[in-house]
């Protein structure tokens, strides 16, 4: 079984963890995880609102830290004051500085994109996809250098995702992420 750690960030889907989404909530909760990302692109603002209700009761009964995904207005009314969201969303809502988050997080691709996100305030971001991942069928990975050179451009914490396993997750700290987001890892039960 997969060792979770302070410089692991789980990522959530539905459809990977299937009628044990809740239990999978549950066990990573216990887990040492540094945070979960509620992610679940698929669902609808009012859908996602019922979600993350319940993904943060159970947060809050552990301690964990649950980070909402793409909908601000969700985790504002939700009074959760951690928020991920893809880059150009991140641009819309964040022209300038916002003080209800504490935690502002964005997907980058891109040296330029890490810069213009600190710039606009993000407090940490997801680079990536580091390695190839069934999540981004036939596109390329952005790979290690990359990985590096985002992570030197930037004095905000970068986490690495894309294709991290348990073989290569050592892999992205040596060339500078402060952490690594899982999803397969965390979402199948081993």
């Amino acid at each position: 079984m997969f060792c979770f750690s302070e410089k692991t960030v789980a990522v959530t889907n539905r459809q990977l963890a299937g009628n044990d989404f809740f239990n999978r909530i549950d066990f990573l909760c216990r887990s040492s995880v540094k945070s979960i990302i509620l992610r679940e692109k698929d669902l609808p603002e009012n859908e996602y609102f019922f979600l993350a209700q319940k993904v943060l009761a159970i947060g809050e009964k552990y301690g964990k830290k649950i980070i909402l995904h793409n909908f601000a207005g969700v985790a504002e009314k939700l009074k959760c004051r951690y928020i991920h969201l893809p880059f150009s969303v991140f641009k819309e809502t964040f022209p300038e500085k916002n003080d209800f988050f504490d935690e502002r997080g964005t997907s980058v691709h891109s040296v330029k994109e890490a810069l213009e996100a600190e710039k606009l305030g993000a407090t940490y971001v997801t680079f990536g996809h580091v390695f190839s991942t069934e999540c981004k069928k036939g596109l390329e990975p952005r790979g290690l250098n990359c990985l590096r050179e985002v992570c030197n451009s930037v004095k905000i914490p970068v986490f690495a995702i894309g294709g991290i396993t348990e073989e290569n997750l050592n892999s992205v700290f040596e060339y500078g992420a402060d952490a690594a987001c899982v999803m397969s890892l965390a979402m199948v039960q081993k």
